[in-house]
């Protein structure tokens, strides 16, 4: 279940109580490494199955169960799926969507800000994706959307690669306004799932309230 985002014409944020609650102990700056490490690998999990139930492959349908029929969603036939991650922080939803869908294909983009510019742009420094990620549907993963520069960078590298737009869908844990905005205007047809769309950019570049750098914080990089 979720609510369309206003700054974007296909984003979805979940509504969960589930997300909201463990994103909510996460936010915690002062949260040991080790449970920072476990509540998000839950939460990434809920992220997880929700990319994998919005897949176009899974639409409406019935099974039969042992007292009779009912009604729910189910998957069909289509493209193979692949996992691509914005490394190294998206490697960790990326694990989560491999946990629940054993044996998916990966892919692995190496987009970084640079820091020592005002408008910090993203850089590319390595790709590696699947022979066939043109017949592929892509679940790119990255928890935090900020500027959006890197997730734009990613897909501009997707689509040199043959993936059609629609055929994207970004999986995102927290981002903002000035991010969604930024994808609406690039790539207003690409799907977006987040859990939290928060208040907006502070003066760094970094979302606030936010959760501070999902990476560092998750491999104790601090």
């Amino acid at each position: 279940m979720g609510i369309q985002s206003e700054h974007h014409p296909r984003c979805t944020v979940m509504q969960s109580r589930a997300v909201n609650y463990l994103l909510t102990k996460l936010r915690q700056k002062d949260l040991p490494t080790a449970q920072f490490q476990t509540i998000g690998d839950r939460l990434m999990r809920l992220l997880g199955e929700e990319a994998l139930a919005s897949l176009p492959m899974v639409v409406e349908g019935e099974v039969d169960t042992p007292c009779g029929v009912a009604k729910g969603f189910v998957d069909t036939p289509g493209p193979p799926v692949c996992v691509v991650s914005i490394v190294r922080s998206g490697d960790i939803l990326q694990e989560a969507v491999r946990y629940l869908h054993p044996g998916v294909s990966v892919g692995k983009i190496l987009v970084q800000r640079d820091e020592s510019k005002p408008d910090k742009p993203a850089v590319l420094y390595y790709k590696k994706l699947p022979k066939n990620i043109n017949e592929s549907f892509v679940i790119l993963v990255d928890p935090m959307l900020a500027t959006a520069g890197s997730a734009l960078r990613a897909i501009s590298v997707l689509k040199d690669h043959g993936v059609q737009s629609d055929k994207i869908l970004f999986l995102n844990l927290v981002c903002c306004p000035e991010g969604l905005q930024a994808m609406a205007q690039a790539y207003p047809e690409i799907s977006i799932i987040t859990g939290a769309v928060d208040s907006h950019l502070d003066e760094d570049k970094y979302i606030v309230p936010g959760l501070g750098d999902y990476g560092d914080r998750y491999y104790g990089t601090t």
